[in-house]
């Protein structure tokens, strides 16, 4: 088992010591002639030591400072010297390259340039080997480039270990080997998820050049449900595209989802004669009946149950994508398809007073037919997460086709939860209701509800009529938000009549708070018994409001009986 290069190992060095080391180093990189030579000295010393096993950094500037003592000597002529340079640099560049050459052989510029070494050296030494020979100038300035390069690469990084450095270990050139095939190997893959992309996209306009062609051959019936498929010169193109989907489905669903396919363009409705999204009803979202057909041949032949699994999971995917976005059109349309797929697994009652020919009727048009075991707890967080405009439709859907369905109550706090989030009507719409009766928890559910009475039973003395004009509406409205600020006075918290866009904040945060969950941490606060609370009296004025089942009190009497102060101690937290 090999060792990692990153752990230390001990060698045995020729050199006597460190002192020796630096030395050798010095006299290397001297400017004095006498001081060189001395260092080839010491090196041929640790030749003799070091058996074959040299270090090749070690022998490498041995060469080249060599070539430099017998320029500088002046007893070679000008031709002598540029064998003698080219010797010692295509020496260099091949031992220096050889260890990170695998079992495929690379070229010498991506291996050079691996090592970081200047693509020029290796010119130079292509030219020293299969070309015209470099002039003394250029090979001066090859000796000092590469002497320069086994200092910082070489020299300076044994001063603090062993004379066996990373770039040159055999393990080193197993890792740079695989770290090149896995470059190789993710280009490849690249490559390959391009072509299948383009594949996909060829397969899909050929389906649609198909079924336009079949619609203008239709073009003259009036009755355009007529419009049936596939053809039979289409089954053999239905046939790659379901190949396609089983050798990768996921990019044939990422493709379906652009913008012309399952999202048609202004062109598109303008063709099939449907009308624009804007249009369309914004709560119940639901697809031209043509443009649905025109998918229906390839859907069909598409609807495993693993096809729909992911493309739900890629249509929530892509609803949440478009949270941040300000796209309608495609809002639509991806809600459309993801409540087209829940309504084709529905198993609703409202059908089953049908006759056969209504039935066949309404299964001809649906994706499946056969009812699929969907993962619904991961539908529901995945429609929770992607809030827009159409989130409650399809959540109303989610929790009615269930099959383990959530509680009546749970399903309702759900639901308004995500009117209010969304702003909806829905939310709107809820403040209109009559008011519930619902278990009293706290102090202020109790004053709340007392309150709420109070405004029934004024209405009631009046006369109001069921229809109020809209400026007796803002009216009440205003009389509303000036009783909760009264009642709110003194405390940490403030009614909020700004309009705020809540959708894009989270669930349990308001504008201006901070992450830090300390800041809702109440600064000051005591404890009180429930027996110590104030008594509000009401007024002799209190009537009987008919319908409520609250008892009526006279003007004497405290806001609530024995039996409510016995459930407000049973539910209460005091602090």
């Amino acid at each position: 088992m090999k060792k990692k290069s990153s752990e230390k190992r001990r060698h045995v060095v020729a050199w006597v010591n460190k002192a020796e080391w630096d030395q050798i180093l010095e006299y290397l990189y001297s400017k004095d002639v006498a001081l060189q030579r001395y260092a080839l000295h010491r090196i041929s010393a640790w030749r003799g030591r070091y058996a074959s096993s040299s270090p090749v950094a070690v022998d490498c500037t041995a060469d080249l400072v060599r070539c430099q003592v017998l320029d500088r000597s002046g007893q070679l002529s000008g031709d002598d010297l540029v064998l003698l340079y080219g010797a010692a640099l295509v020496r260099f560049v091949n031992l220096i390259t050889e260890r990170q050459q695998g079992k495929i052989a690379r070229p010498l510029r991506r291996l050079a340039g691996n090592l970081n070494i200047p693509e020029w050296v290796v010119d130079l030494r292509h030219d020293f080997t299969h070309r015209k020979l470099p002039t003394l100038k250029w090979c001066r300035k090859g000796c000092k480039e590469v002497l320069e390069w086994l200092q910082q690469e070489y020299w300076s990084r044994q001063l603090g270990g062993g004379a066996d450095e990373d770039w040159e270990s055999q393990s080193d050139g197993e890792d740079v080997e695989t770290e090149l095939k896995r470059k190789e190997d993710e280009l490849m893959a690249r490559q390959k998820e391009m072509e299948a992309y383009k594949a996909a996209r060829e397969l899909l306009i050929s389906y649609e050049k198909e079924q336009y062609q079949n619609f203008d051959g239709l073009h003259e019936d009036k009755d355009k449900s007529l419009w049936q498929g596939p053809f039979a010169d289409m089954s053999w193109l239905l046939g790659e595209i379901k190949q396609f989907a089983l050798e990768s489905s996921d990019l044939l669903i990422d493709v379906l989802l652009e913008d012309g396919f399952l999202v048609p363009t202004a062109d598109q409705l303008e063709t099939l004669g449907c009308e624009p999204s804007e249009n369309a009803s914004p709560n119940d979202p639901r697809l031209p009946h043509i443009f649905l057909r025109f998918w229906l041949p390839l859907l069909k032949v598409l609807n495993s149950p693993s096809f729909i699994h992911l493309l739900l999971e890629k249509l929530f995917v892509e609803l949440k994508q478009l949270t941040k976005e300000q796209n309608p059109h495609r809002t639509f349309y991806v809600s459309a398809w993801t409540s087209e797929v829940i309504i084709c697994n529905s198993n609703k009652f409202e059908y089953r007073f049908e006759t056969k020919v209504q039935k066949k009727a309404r299964l001809k048009d649906r994706i499946f037919v056969n009812r699929i075991q969907l993962r619904w707890q991961q539908l529901l967080s995945a429609c929770l997460d992607a809030p827009c405009m159409n989130t409650p439709h399809l959540l109303q859907l989610i929790l009615d086709d269930m099959e383990h369905p959530l509680p009546l109550e749970t399903r309702q706090k759900l639901l308004q939860l995500c009117s209010i989030y969304t702003q909806s009507a829905h939310a709107e719409g809820s403040t209109s209701q009559e008011p519930k009766q619902q278990p009293i928890y706290t102090l202020e559910s109790l004053h709340e509800k007392q309150q709420q009475l109070r405004r029934h039973s004024h209405l009631r003395r009046n006369g109001a009529d069921s229809k109020k004009s809209e400026s007796s509406q803002e009216y009440k409205w205003a009389d509303v938000l000036a009783e909760k600020a009264k009642v709110l006075r003194g405390s940490p918290w403030q009614v909020c009549t700004d309009k705020v866009m809540w959708k894009n904040y989270p669930l349990g945060k308001v504008p201006g708070q901070s992450d830090d969950p300390s800041c809702l941490m109440v600064e000051n606060y005591s404890t009180m018994t429930v027996f110590d609370q104030p008594v509000e009296l009401e007024s002799n004025t209190t009537r009987s409001v008919p319908g409520v089942s609250a008892p009526t009190r006279t003007g004497e009497g405290l806001l609530w009986n024995p039996s409510d102060v016995n459930r407000l101690k049973s539910g209460l937290k005091l602090f």
